[in-house]
């Protein structure tokens, strides 16, 4: 494991300074893998960094408050585009310009920020279990439990949740099932979604990787995604919110996005 500093986070509840642990692997253009709500231990990437090390240069970042990084407190509103400038602040510690972004959930949508603030940075998009909406009805009870009672998660994702974070887990999941239940109050009040309207902006690449019995997928939120994506591929796999941890799709699911990263963004020479 590695880390970086920075002077600045929009994320870090008094701004900054910050360190944020990494990992990376292998050589070639960089992917940049951002995990979602929970952390890289609930949904891990090591088949991901295997898969893509061979072409590529991997990176897993924990964002500020989770995993071995610095920070944490409350999140903000607009907590995704947040951590969207936190990513390009740390490409830039890391002297990464240019960068292929493969998110999870809730860094499916941070990436998808990311390129919508940095679209010439931004090169190729894998965007996994990605949500739009704001009025995420069927996930209040989910967010709620992550509040008040973690523990129903059970006992195994309470054990990788504390090998990531430690003694702060169930504040990691509170602060995240907080955020997330002002931003559905606001969607189903105001509607709207998590982009503020931009998401048809995306330019780059994009690979949708989603599984089919998502239950952090509304109704019609898929169908959205790609009114808003037309050029954008879609790979619909028999996997519920975690594709690429899947036991009965991990596998294709990685070889898909491997497979779209490597034709969209060759390295130098093949």
């Amino acid at each position: 494991m590695a880390s970086l500093a920075l002077a600045r986070s929009p994320v870090h509840p008094q701004g900054g300074p910050v360190r944020l642990r990494y990992r990376a692997a292998g050589e070639g253009p960089p992917v940049l893998l951002l995990h979602g709500g929970w952390g890289e231990a609930a949904y891990p990437w090591d088949a991901a960094v295997a898969a893509l090390a061979p072409a590529h240069r991997a990176i897993a970042l924990d964002r500020s408050g989770y995993g071995g990084s610095e920070g944490g407190g409350e999140l903000p509103d607009g907590f995704h585009r947040a951590m969207a400038e936190e990513t390009l602040a740390a490409l830039d510690a890391l002297g990464v310009d240019e960068v292929a972004l493969w998110g999870h959930s809730d860094g499916a949508v941070v990436a998808a920020w990311t390129a919508l603030l940095a679209p010439r940075r931004v090169r190729a998009l894998v965007l996994e279990a990605v949500h739009l909406f704001a009025a995420k009805r069927g996930s209040l009870p989910f967010f709620r439990d992550a509040v008040e009672a973690p523990e129903r998660f059970g006992p195994e994702v309470a054990a990788a949740l504390e090998r990531d974070h430690g003694a702060r887990w169930r504040e990691v999941l509170a602060r995240g099932g907080r955020a997330w239940l002002r931003l559905i109050e606001r969607g189903l009040a105001e509607g709207g979604d998590v982009y503020g309207g931009r998401l048809s902006e995306l330019a780059a690449p994009t690979l949708l990787l989603h599984g089919r019995h998502d239950p952090r997928t509304e109704p019609g939120e898929l169908a959205a995604v790609q009114r808003a994506l037309p050029a954008a591929r879609l790979a619909l796999v028999e996997a519920g919110h975690s594709p690429h941890t899947s036991a009965r799709a991990g596998a294709e699911s990685v070889a898909a996005a491997a497979r779209f990263l490597r034709e969209v963004w060759p390295p130098s020479g093949r």
